[in-house]
């Protein structure tokens, strides 16, 4: 799990107490200038995402030595070129900033680097790359719920999403605990580890 800095603050309860909570570092910005949206799209990216990362976890888990070598080989080939097209994807001008965020069916906290000037109530656009590899983004309304400067030169911005359709809300939620179970894994395996050794 990533470490986050622990904040007292009403929006961090509204936006996370009783909710499945995921604190990650992936590339997401908020844009506040009002703009059509295309939720489908959205939903199709988490629901392409859900599939392919089932496939890969299952792949690992339990069948991955009973796949021929040449099956296998073509498996880490396309692995190594989608990391080369999300590298270059974020490399073009535009590309989201990898920072930390705090992240919730109901919105999420942006940890910035710099301050920011938007008011309570400003509405726009969050995007956020789910996954680090993949190299596109999701784009989810939202307004501004507060913001602070934080105690390190951080900035904590924290945004409430805006309605989303029951489809995209479903597949949100499934890539919500899809990261929650991931980083339960990771941080089992991280105390199995340093037990061992």
């Amino acid at each position: 799990m990533i470490p986050t800095p622990a904040i007292e603050h009403p929006a961090e309860t509204e936006l996370f107490a009783e909710a499945l909570t995921c604190d990650v570092v992936l590339p997401a910005r908020f844009d506040p200038a009002l703009r059509p949206l295309q939720p489908q799209a959205a939903e199709a990216l988490l629901l392409g995402l859900a599939v392919a990362e089932d496939v890969r976890s299952e792949d690992k888990d339990d069948h991955r030595n009973e796949l021929p070598q040449t099956v296998q080989r073509m498996e880490a080939k396309l692995d190594l070129l989608v990391g080369l097209l999300g590298r270059l994807a974020r490399q073009r001008e535009g590309a989201l900033p990898l920072r930390p965020l705090r992240w919730s069916h109901r919105g999420l906290r942006l940890d910035l680097d710099a301050p920011v000037e938007v008011a309570n109530g400003t509405e726009g656009v969050a995007m956020i790359e789910p996954a680090g590899w993949l190299g596109d983004y999701i784009e989810l309304p939202a307004s501004v719920l507060a913001s602070i400067p934080g105690g390190t030169g951080t900035h904590h911005l924290w945004l409430r999403f805006g309605h989303l359709a029951p489809g995209l809300s479903e597949a949100l939620e499934r890539h919500l605990f899809r990261m929650h179970r991931k980083q339960i894994a990771e941080a089992r395996q991280a105390a199995l580890n340093a037990a061992g050794g």
